[in-house]
């Protein structure tokens, strides 16, 4: 490796540190002070947790004055039966518009396509309206809807991209033994969507998971609450349990980490396919 090589490299690691850094650091200052004393949040919030401002105070009183596990269950229920109904229709879709060729198919993708350039958000109060008059104003499959509503158009577009480049001949040599399309699909081609149904979950997973604002507009009883909107009862006006609100936050993440590190081999595989040849 020549000395330019040298020099570019480890300016490349650098840069990637530094993003790293970047990106990690808020979550283990959350985490990190989610153990301490309110005192100790404020008066030393980079410095690790001791023996004299240890504290478990803020997950006390998560348990104590919320209903943090029927937020958290409401929380999975809804983002794994979105992600689920995702990635199923969203491969479907995919197959249907890649595979078979008819009349109005690419108009029809294009039209699948605005769904990504136009912010769900805009469609705010049509959405309740639709949610009120179909009599699903705080439930769980109102949110559900939503985010199917909201994570098909990209989905439809990363699948689309992958089953185009599954050779034909897979599945023409499947035809001619007499299997049917249903078959095809779900023991031919799924199988070899695994990166792209990865990259898809994670990028259906995160923002369902952290979503605000359609629990806010859509759910109004504490029993369809989720996490993102259940930690908002410890933010007042004029004062906010720091303790508890860490607490809830380091309790949100988890899942989404635990997440990232198991479909995180996947997820890369479905970035970089076709990368290079």
């Amino acid at each position: 490796m020549t000395r330019d090589q040298r020099a570019r490299s480890i300016g490349v690691h650098l840069v990637l540190i530094a993003y790293s850094l970047l990106a990690v650091g808020p979550i283990l200052l959350v985490v990190m002070n989610s153990f301490k004393v309110r005192s100790a949040i404020f008066g030393s919030p980079l410095a690790p947790p001791d023996a004299s401002t240890f504290s478990l105070i803020g997950y006390e009183k998560v348990f104590r004055s919320s209903h943090i596990l029927l937020y958290y269950s409401n929380s999975l229920i809804v983002t794994l039966v979105s992600m689920a109904l995702v990635l199923l229709f969203g491969a479907m879709a995919a197959w249907a518009l890649t595979e078979y060729r008819f009349r109005g198919s690419t108009a029809l993708a294009l039209f699948l396509s605005i769904g990504i350039m136009v912010p769900i958000r805009l469609g705010s109060v049509a959405i309740l309206n639709m949610m009120r008059s179909a009599g699903l104003n705080d439930t769980l499959t109102a949110l559900v809807l939503v985010y199917v509503a909201q994570g098909l158009p990209m989905s439809i577009f990363i699948l689309s991209e992958f089953i185009q480049q599954i050779p034909k001949d897979l599945r023409d040599a499947a035809r001619c033994d007499g299997v049917p399309e249903t078959r095809i699909f779900f023991e031919v081609v799924a199988p070899l969507l695994r990166p792209a149904i990865a990259t898809v979950a994670v990028f259906t997973i995160v923002p369902i998971w952290n979503d605000l604002w359609f629990p806010l507009i859509l759910t109004s009883s504490d029993s369809t609450h989720t996490v993102t909107l259940g930690v908002q009862q410890f933010l007042g006006q004029y004062i906010t349990d720091w303790n508890s609100v860490l607490a809830a936050l380091s309790m949100a993440i988890l899942p989404v980490v635990v997440i990232y590190v198991i479909l995180s081999r996947q997820l890369i595989a479905g970035l970089t396919s076709g990368a290079v040849k």
